[in-house]
């Protein structure tokens, strides 16, 4: 039997396991895929509610880094909360100088700068180093609407900016990016697009739609997303597919999540979880 494919993860650490390095290698394993991590940061968090969280020195990044990268073939990349502008820069430095070996090697940005429950997870000075070294690595880029307007420098209110705004990235940045529409005001779908470098007709755009799923208030979605999205990269997939196939991954997870009754000092409470291994025919 051939070993599967191997995706690497940069990313902070989440104890609940519901998001960042946790989520991405649970999303892994559950695509067939072989997960490995490189931990920016340590998170200690609940859905709804982040009450800290640490940095790792550069050096640590870097050793995990270099050990990973001498160790196993890797398939594909995604990286995810990388907090300090130190280590956004370790991180370009170590694509960079694998982009030199691996010209066609997937890397997917999920630029984590503000946690679901509305912490910040990304140091302000970190992000022009996003804008100028980190994005133009990127494969595919999958901000949400807050993260590309920040990215942008321009709002972006709602739907009918989508198309536009994702032109404007593609361009800027010069890789396919994915807007996550799911914090649309005022729409009864999450609604995504899908828009690749050079593509400029409206025909040319991949949209993908579901209805908001009532009752499901958590974090790690975007995480997952981009873990599943990595995973069929890593896989072969184009980036429509891979696309396609994160959306139906992610819809899934949010039907069938766990739910919990947690007393608290209010008489009670629901702990809400993405189900990663809601089919094992993804």
């Amino acid at each position: 039997m051939a070993p599967p494919p191997v995706c690497l993860t940069i990313a902070g650490s989440d104890c609940s396991s519901g998001a960042g390095a946790q989520a991405d290698l649970k999303t892994f394993s559950a695509f067939g895929s072989y997960g490995l991590t490189a931990i920016t940061a340590v998170v200690s968090e609940i859905p709804g509610l982040v009450t800290a969280w640490e940095s790792v020195s550069p050096a640590l990044l870097t050793s995990q880094l270099d050990t990973l990268k001498g160790g196993f073939p890797l398939s594909a990349i995604k990286t995810g909360m990388l907090a300090t502008p130190e280590l956004v820069a370790r991180v370009c430095q170590f694509l960079e100088e694998l982009r030199a070996q691996f010209p066609l090697l997937p890397v997917v940005v999920d630029p984590v700068m503000i946690a679901s429950s509305g912490d910040r997870l990304l140091v302000e000075e970190a992000v022009s180093l996003y804008r100028e070294r980190l994005l133009p690595l990127a494969t595919v880029a999958t901000p949400n609407l807050a993260e590309a307007a920040a990215l942008l420098e321009c709002p972006l209110p709602g739907r009918d900016e989508l198309v536009s705004a994702a032109r404007t990235f593609s361009r800027k940045f010069h890789c396919a990016v994915i807007l996550k529409g799911g914090h649309l005001p005022q729409s009864e779908d999450a609604t995504d697009l899908l828009h690749l470098p050079g593509e400029e007709e409206l025909d040319d755009l991949v949209w993908a739609s579901h209805p908001r799923i009532p009752g499901v208030d958590t974090h790690g979605t975007g995480c997952t997303f981009a873990a599943a999205l990595t995973a069929g990269l890593g896989r072969g997939s184009s980036v429509e597919d891979a696309f396609l196939a994160a959306k139906r991954y992610l819809t899934g997870a949010l039907e069938h999540s766990h739910r919990w009754q947690i007393p608290d000092s209010s008489g009670g409470g629901t702990i809400v979880a993405l189900n990663h291994f809601h089919s094992r025919l993804v």
